[in-house]
């Protein structure tokens, strides 16, 4: 069973989904520090330095505090400004992620469409001259 098992795991497919996967969360904390240190505070700029995380609505009467994770202790809230902001950063990371395959994929192209010239056959080359000399006459 040990044998299987290993046999299993160290197939190419599974060792690639592992490599996909740990590359994979490695590239989403750099997406998530660029939305999270550099995209957001631009949009917080020209929004007049709003942050949208910190808006809620109340659904207790309970509720007083000015931000969310008070509000949050005090009572039932609506927080829909972190779920903009979640959403906002899951559409900036799809679109990244976008652009990076579009690349990848215009580089695989590039690749697929030079191929050599391949030089003809010997074949070829005397039916070729055939047809030259039939032409002539």
């Amino acid at each position: 069973m040990l044998k299987e098992f290993r046999e299993f795991a160290m197939k190419g497919n599974v060792v690639d989904l592992a490599v996909g996967v740990v590359i994979g969360a490695a590239f989403g904390s750099i997406v998530t520090s660029l939305v999270g240190d550099i995209i957001m505070p631009i949009v917080g700029a020209i929004s007049g330095g709003l942050d949208f995380s910190n808006y809620y609505t109340p659904l207790s009467k309970a509720v007083m505090a000015t931000n969310l994770a008070d509000a949050k202790k005090q009572g039932a809230v609506l927080a829909w400004g972190n779920f903009l902001t979640l959403t906002l950063n899951f559409i900036i990371v799809a679109f990244v992620l976008f652009v990076v395959i579009r690349f990848m994929n215009g580089l695989k192209r590039k690749d697929e469409e030079a191929p050599a010239p391949s030089k003809p056959t010997r074949q070829e080359e005397l039916l070729t001259e055939i047809r030259d000399l039939l032409k002539k006459s």
